[in-house]
């Protein structure tokens, strides 16, 4: 069975670590982990890991965040990966951070990244994982904060928070998307 893991960011130095990026470095530590390396490759950056059985296509759009559904329609294409199969890693300003919630669909709470996503696929019922970054800024300081790096007590919980996101992108391959909303999205 095949998944595409798409975690969403803006490509470019500017960018690297960034609370928008927070996509880019869920699926980087689940790369690092497995020992793969991402190619370039057409809309993107991608590498597939296998876990039980599962293979897992990771993906970091290259189109920048407000053309991200180009990206996933591409691969979902490409590798045949049904839409069901589809896993969406994005930085949600509404949760506190560190926050994590797995959702089977849902609207796009306003971020440009999922809404070209269900505008480009024609549907919101694709699997999206929340990942806070909290909402710590003045009014009309949105996009500087969004664009901006993590805080250093954020950084230091950051690792832990990565990894757990990981684990929720696992669970969701292996057992399902109600199993795995049910064990992590009370925590």
């Amino acid at each position: 069975m095949k998944y595409l893991i798409a975690g969403l960011g803006n490509i470019g130095p500017e960018y690297h670590e960034t609370r928008h990026n927070i996509g880019f470095m869920v699926v980087d530590a689940l790369a690092k982990a497995a020992g793969v390396q991402f190619n370039d490759g057409r809309y993107g950056f991608t590498t597939t890991l296998s876990i039980k059985g599962r293979q897992l296509i990771l993906l970091k759009p290259s189109t920048y965040m407000n053309l991200s559904g180009n990206a996933v329609r591409y691969w979902l294409q490409k590798e045949n990966v049904p839409l069901e199969n589809l896993l969406v890693v994005v930085d949600d300003l509404a949760l506190p951070f560190g926050t994590l919630r797995l959702k089977g669909k849902g609207s796009d709470a306003g971020h440009n990244g999922l809404k070209h996503i269900a505008a480009t696929l024609g549907t919101q019922a694709y699997a999206r994982l929340r990942f806070g970054i909290g909402n710590d800024f003045p009014r009309g300081g949105q996009i500087d904060y969004v664009l901006g790096h993590f805080n250093e007590d954020e950084q230091a919980l950051l690792p832990q928070r990565i990894e757990a996101a990981g684990e929720i992108v696992k669970s969701f391959c292996l057992a399902g998307i109600d199993i795995t909303m049910n064990q992590f999205n009370k925590k």
